[in-house]
């Protein structure tokens, strides 16, 4: 009898407790459902600005500068580099990213350009291996010209994270945007085409990355 009182005695206890664990594991599903989306929303959001801005950033209507620095990666961006140059559009350009064994005069001949034109305005950088290199060639070369503007020529999903680079190289140097569209993408109608997708989320992962590697370097200096 003592026994079954006894059991009588714990029984609410138990019943008591099994609602609280309960409770503690419902919070513990929220927070592993809501915690996830609160960071993966605001980065999605975040992608579809870039892309957005991507797809719609635009030349300037009258494009001029001191200079202009054209980052390789795809003949269309060098051929719209030299036209500039030969528009008057600057007084010198800068190819960046120049494989080693490629010469001004095969450069010459993919864009249709005059060799003259290369021998007085052009300069080569072969040292560059990425945007972060292309930044810092191009930082050097303007400064030993003395060049306070810049119109810069990449491919369009490139121009974000060519203008974060070229700034922290080039501090109160002014940054002109000339967007290059590649023929093969269509970067306004991005979300159509799996490969594009793909393109611009890799291009977006970078652009942050170097945002972030560029706070964390101020932070870690101030």
């Amino acid at each position: 009898m003592k026994t079954a009182s006894g059991d009588n005695r714990h029984k609410p206890e138990l019943e008591q407790d099994a609602p609280l664990e309960s409770r503690r594991g419902r919070f513990i599903y929220v927070l592993l459902v809501l915690v996830p989306l609160l960071v993966l929303i605001p980065v999605f959001l975040s992608f579809l600005s870039f892309a957005h801005h991507v797809g719609t950033v635009s030349s300037p209507d009258d494009p001029r500068a001191d200079a202009i620095v054209v980052l390789t990666g795809g003949t269309e961006r060098v051929e719209r580099a030299v036209a500039l140059l030969s528009e008057g559009r600057a007084m010198r350009l800068l190819i960046s990213g120049v494989h080693p064994g490629t010469t001004p005069e095969q450069i010459a001949s993919i864009t249709s350009a005059e060799m003259p034109l290369f021998d007085c305005c052009v300069d080569l950088d072969r040292l560059a291996m990425n945007t972060t290199g292309n930044a810092s060639q191009t930082a050097a070369w303007v400064r030993s010209n003395g060049f306070k503007s810049l119109l810069v020529v990449t491919s369009a999903y490139h121009i974000p994270r060519a203008l974060v680079e070229l700034g922290e190289s080039l501090p109160g140097v002014l940054l002109l945007p000339y967007p290059v569209y590649p023929s093969s993408l269509d970067l306004q109608s991005w979300y159509l085409s799996p490969k594009t997708s793909l393109l611009l989320m890799r291009e977006y992962v970078k652009y942050t990355l170097a945002r972030l590697r560029i706070f964390v370097t101020h932070a870690m200096n101030i």
